[in-house]
């Protein structure tokens, strides 16, 4: 090897070893197909870094200049279950290792909702376990999700490199990276059993319930406030990849810790003005915001107790109060109405929890003091409280 490659090497080894993250971007676009109506976009758009027959060559160089190099390469998991697709796979992880060094080349796909996603680094039967010291790499135990960085150039001992501009904020993300993936192969499951409703009401009730998730979204997201999806909008997306027609709103939760007090004024400036407010800081808050075509908004706020969490409820004409019981969990991202947002990483016990293991069959009728089998009575508000904690507009 001569000396310019050894030092561009090392210059490679110590980016990526003090997490300044040498990383390029390579875009798979969104799969479309008019015959099946899924497959994969001959369309490249704009992309930074390498394209697939650049990554290949990136790969041979590699190896000629002495590097043992593994691929590894799975099928894009939004096509799980299409099995006219199943030979296509995608490059997720490089990595190359010389002597004592190693380079691991993350790739990122973007994705719908202007992020970028990169896949489990899963070893498959005939990889060397012994290769690298897998579990000390930052990147690949679980799928992740970034917002997408700006890039700058930079120039190190010579060699040219593109970094965020935010550095700091691209690393704060990683611990919080993680990634689950709506169950696509399941979903398609479920309305072969359960056929989609799509029906004009139905669908004009799925535009408006996204537009009204992106709006609120948009909103948290200027406030710095934390939230997932709650209720039925997480099981719309962990049982069918989709909104749930018949749910009639929209349901979010937001752990108490992260409440703001301009929240309800952001809202009102957003278009969405207050149209319940239960409970209090203290003790079982709850808003209601209102949205266009009679959609509205609700939020639950979660309290951590020991060894559970709880939201809770207040019935308005009686002042009694509830409430839900859940197992403790983290937040995960997720892609949801072409966005990255946050759920439940311990998914299935959050709905269990909120709608008892028969989830997966569709129920519509449901009484919210009666029909979750983790709802219990919480007492009375008095009623000297009512006028702060029972507020209708």
């Amino acid at each position: 090897m001569s000396r310019i490659n050894k030092n561009v090497i090392l210059a490679l080894l110590t980016l990526t070893s003090s997490a300044f993250l040498l990383f390029q971007l390579y875009y798979y676009k969104r799969y479309l197909s008019a015959k099946n109506g899924a497959g994969l976009s001959k369309s490249k758009g704009s992309r930074i870094g390498f394209d697939s027959i650049e990554w290949e060559g990136w790969f041979r160089i590699a190896e000629n200049m002495g590097f043992q190099c593994l691929k590894i390469e799975s099928k894009d998991p939004r096509l799980d279950g299409i099995d006219s697709l199943s030979g296509t796979e995608i490059p997720l992880h490089y990595i190359c290792r010389l002597a004592t060094h190693a380079i691991h080349l993350v790739v990122f796909h973007e994705r719908s909702g202007n992020y970028l996603w990169h896949g489990h680094l899963r070893l498959k039967g005939h990889i060397d376990r012994k290769f690298v010291p897998f579990r000390k790499l930052q990147f690949g135990r679980y799928p992740g999700a970034f917002d997408r960085p700006a890039l700058q150039q930079i120039t190190v001992d010579g060699l040219d490199v593109l970094i965020p501009k935010d550095p700091v904020h691209f690393l704060e993300e990683i611990p919080h990276s993680r990634f689950i993936e709506c169950r696509y192969k399941e979903a398609r499951a479920f309305f072969q059993q359960y056929l989609d409703d799509n029906t004009a009401e139905a669908m004009a009730f799925r535009k408006s319930a996204k537009e009204l998730l992106q709006l609120a979204a948009k909103t948290l997201k200027k406030l710095g406030v934390r939230f997932w999806l709650s209720s039925g909008t997480c099981l719309g997306w962990y049982r069918q990849c989709n909104i749930i027609p018949y749910s009639k709103d929209v349901d979010l939760g937001i752990f108490i810790q992260d409440y703001k007090s301009d929240i309800i004024s952001a809202f009102h400036e957003a278009g969405l003005p207050l149209k319940h407010k239960f409970g209090k800081v203290e003790d079982s808050l709850e808003l209601s915001f209102q949205g266009k075509d009679d959609v509205k908004l609700d939020i639950f706020f979660f309290y951590e107790e020991t060894d559970h969490m709880w939201n809770g409820g207040t019935q308005a004409k009686t002042g009694k109060k509830f409430k839900y019981l859940f197992p403790k969990f983290t937040l995960c991202w997720t892609e949801f109405v072409d966005m990255k947002v946050h759920v439940p990483c311990e998914t299935i016990e959050y709905l269990e929890a909120n709608y008892g293991k028969t989830w997966k069959i569709p129920v519509k009728t449901w009484d919210w003091k009666r029909s979750p089998p983790n709802v219990q009575p919480n007492g009375l508000w008095p009623i000297s409280e009512w006028d702060e904690v029972i507020q209708l507009y």
